[in-house]
């Protein structure tokens, strides 16, 4: 059989911050509901979703706050740069969500937006818990204290 020519993963957006400023508990991926021009804009590459969350509205997940762009190329059928954006999930994952985040104080936060192999925008969305300033802190200590314990281990031998 000859096999199909698979593209990579590509990842076209990526909330560096949210593993700094969140507990990350679970992650699921989630298809994006995107009009035409929208996957041109993603496609492009210039999608934030840094300051964007997930919150559930109709018993539906929507993509609050994510900035996609305006497609240049497009003239009058452009699409609004931040409408919230239907996030495509069966309804047993919908309702672990929804519970999670009413019952726990749970957020839903995107941490990549990308396309999969068969060429489908798909986000990485994860369910976590904010941190305090303290947690904060000690993350960037275990982190400078393992780069440091690797500076020592090169330098011994």
């Amino acid at each position: 059989m000859a096999e199909k020519n698979e593209r990579p993963i590509k990842v076209v957006a990526e909330n560096r911050k949210a593993r700094f400023n969140y507990a990350i508990e679970d992650t699921v991926e989630a298809g994006i509901a995107l009009t035409g021009t929208e996957v041109k804009s993603v496609r492009n590459g210039k999608t934030t979703i840094a300051e964007s969350y997930a919150d559930s509205r109709g018993g539906e997940i929507w993509l609050i706050n994510a900035n996609i762009p305006e497609y240049l190329q497009a003239n009058r059928f452009n699409h609004e740069p931040k409408r919230p954006r239907k996030l495509l999930l069966h309804r047993k994952q919908i309702n672990k969500l929804m519970g999670a985040v009413e019952r726990q104080g749970m957020t839903l936060i995107p941490l990549k937006l990308y396309f999969n192999e068969k060429g489908r925008a798909k986000l990485l969305l994860a369910l976590a818990k904010g941190k305090q300033l303290h947690d904060k802190r000690e993350t960037e200590k275990k982190r400078d204290w393992s780069k440091e314990k690797g500076r020592l281990m090169r330098a011994k031998g």
